[in-house]
């Protein structure tokens, strides 16, 4: 077996991932595929923290939220990523991976309230730890939740899983000559405002000196890669 290059990680994957060709809603076919990904690194002894979006199913800076209050907007996200988690959990555990879910909003009933503590012991015994509600917070995106559970859980990288195969000057779906980054520093996707992750994302992981690893999901076998240490998509450093 390859050695892998990291021992805990954090995977950030969008909502609209779940979605797979659908527009919106939860694709089953799509969620089995990313969980035989994770599953496949955890059962090589990879500690695997995972936070998903919700823009799949609600977004609080979407057209559909317009004209509502924001934090209400945000909090009806917060609780798509709920709903996201739990298809997470149920094909990873189909799949024979042990999971827990960990709210940052309580909800007994469904998921363990996220206590750092507890989240870093499930990771210690292999289980796949699923961040969800994001940062319980209205105003704060699942980017920052990421980078927030990514500095509290000790991970080594950030690991953000997107539809492109890295970071590139300008949209690569809108222009043909995009520029793509192998690697790029804080400092510039802050200046050049490339959404690698949002701002406050971006400052929290560079403060801490995380890096953050940018890479197409959708390329079978890709989170393997990343973990083992092969140069594939984009990362974010120090410099």
């Amino acid at each position: 077996m390859d050695k892998l290059q990291y021992s805990r990680v954090m995977i950030k994957l969008s909502g609209e991932a779940l979605a797979g060709d659908q527009q919106f809603g939860i694709q089953p076919s799509a969620t089995s595929q990313f969980a035989g990904e994770i599953a496949e690194v955890a059962k090589k002894g990879l500690q695997v923290a995972l936070v998903i979006g919700g823009g799949n199913i609600f977004r609080g800076m979407s057209d559909s939220a317009k004209g509502m209050d924001r934090a209400s907007a945000d909090y009806m996200g917060m609780l798509a990523t709920i709903m996201n988690a739990l298809a997470v959990q149920d094909a990873l555990e189909k799949l024979g991976c042990d999971t827990r879910v960990m709210s940052a909003i309580p909800m007994q009933a469904v998921a363990e309230p996220y206590i750092r503590r507890r989240a870093v012991r499930h990771l210690e015994k292999g289980r796949v730890v699923i961040c969800a509600a994001g940062t319980g917070n209205p105003y704060f995106t699942t980017d920052t939740a990421a980078a927030l559970r990514a500095m509290e859980l000790k991970t080594e990288a950030i690991i953000k899983a997107t539809k492109v195969d890295g970071v590139y000057d300008k949209d690569p779906m809108k222009h043909d000559d995009a520029v793509k980054f192998e690697s790029i520093t804080y400092l510039e996707t802050l200046e050049k405002r490339l959404g690698v992750m949002d701002s406050t994302a971006t400052s929290l992981a560079m403060d801490n000196n995380m890096p953050i690893i940018v890479f197409n999901l959708f390329e079978k076998g890709n989170i393997e890669r990343v973990v083992k240490g092969e140069q594939i998509g984009t990362i974010v450093h120090g410099g």
